[in-house]
C-alpha cells in the first residue's frame, strides 16, 4: 500500500514539472501565423564554395520590342535613334540583312506594354509605322525550340552585317575615345539576349574564358589606355580574329588578336552562352 502511494506521488510531481507549449495564434489577421505555417522543416546544410564562373548570372532574354524604319541612309536611322534616346527611350539602330537600316527600342515583359509605348510615340509624331518583335522571333528562342542552328554562328553573322559601316553609336564608351560596345550589344540583343550597354558592364557580366578556348560569339576586351581598365570590346569570330568598331567615325572591321597592339592591351575573354 505504501509502495503504491509513493508511486502515485512521483507521477503527480512529474506531470506538474512538464509545461505545455503556448498555442500559436492561427487567426487570419496574424501575419506571423501564416508565415509559420509555410516554414519548411529545418535541415542543416553546409555552404558550398562558389567559383566565379558559377556566380555569373546568365543574360536575360529579350522580351517584346518595337521595330521602326527602313532607311537606305545611315544618317536617317541615327537621327531617329537619337530622337528616341532624347525622350529616354532605350533605342539602337542596326543594319538588317536586307541592307536597310532599322531601329528597335524597348524591352517589355508584356506585349501590350510594348504596343502602348509605340502608339504613344506614334501619336506624338516621333515614329511612323511600327511592328512588335515578339520573344519567339529571336534566334535564341527559335534554336531552342527547333534544336537546329548555332547561336554562336548567328551572333557572328549579325556582327558581320556592320562590316564597312561607319560607326556612329553615341554610347557611354565615347568618353574613352572608343564607342565599341554598341556593336556587341546590338548583335546580342538582335539574337534575343539582353547584353548590357557599356564595355565594362559587359566584361563583368560574362564568364571568364581563356584566350586559347575562345569560341565564336565570345567577347574580347582590351585596356587601350594602359593598365587593366576595360575601354574596348570586340566579338571573337574564330581563327584568332575579332570584329570591332575601332572608334567613332571609323568603319567596323576585322582585327587579329596576334596584332602587337591588341596583344599588348588584351584584358580577357568573356562568354555568355
Amino acid at each position: 500500500m505504501i509502495r503504491l502511494l509513493l508511486l502515485s506521488i512521483l507521477i503527480l510531481l512529474c506531470s506538474c514539472s512538464t509545461r505545455q507549449p503556448a498555442a500559436v495564434p492561427v487567426s487570419g489577421s496574424d501575419p506571423i501565423s501564416g508565415l509559420l505555417e509555410q516554414v519548411p522543416p529545418f535541415t542543416e546544410t553546409i555552404p558550398q564554395p562558389e567559383s566565379k564562373q558559377q556566380s555569373t548570372k546568365p543574360l536575360q532574354k529579350m522580351g517584346f520590342s518595337t521595330q521602326v524604319g527602313a532607311f537606305s541612309q545611315l544618317d536617317n536611322a541615327v537621327r531617329l535613334e537619337n530622337s528616341l534616346k532624347g525622350l529616354g527611350v532605350d533605342a539602337y539602330y542596326f543594319r538588317h540583312d536586307d541592307g536597310l537600316y532599322k531601329v528597335r527600342f524597348g524591352n517589355h515583359r508584356e506585349y501590350y506594354d510594348a504596343r502602348s509605348e509605340a502608339e504613344q510615340l506614334q501619336q506624338s509624331g516621333v515614329i511612323d509605322k511600327f511592328f512588335i518583335v515578339i520573344p519567339e522571333d529571336y534566334a535564341v528562342a527559335k534554336i531552342a525550340k527547333s534544336g537546329h542552328g548555332n547561336l554562336r554562328d548567328e551572333l557572328v553573322k549579325t556582327a558581320q552585317r556592320f562590316l564597312g559601316v561607319p560607326y556612329r553609336w553615341g554610347g557611354e564608351d565615347r568618353k574613352n575615345g572608343f564607342d565599341c560596345s554598341g556593336l556587341t550589344m546590338v548583335s546580342y540583343r538582335l539574337n534575343g539576349l539582353n547584353l548590357p550597354r557599356n564595355s565594362r558592364m559587359q566584361f563583368n557580366a560574362g564568364r571568364s574564358v581563356a584566350k586559347n578556348r575562345l569560341q565564336k560569339g565570345d567577347l574580347v576586351f582590351f585596356a587601350t589606355k594602359g593598365g587593366t581598365r576595360v575601354t574596348h570590346v570586340g566579338m571573337y569570330a574564330g581563327n584568332n580574329q575579332f570584329i570591332h568598331a575601332p572608334r567613332t567615325g571609323k568603319t567596323v572591321r576585322f582585327a587579329s588578336l596576334a596584332n602587337k597592339f591588341w596583344k599588348r592591351t588584351y584584358v580577357g575573354g568573356r562568354s555568355y552562352l
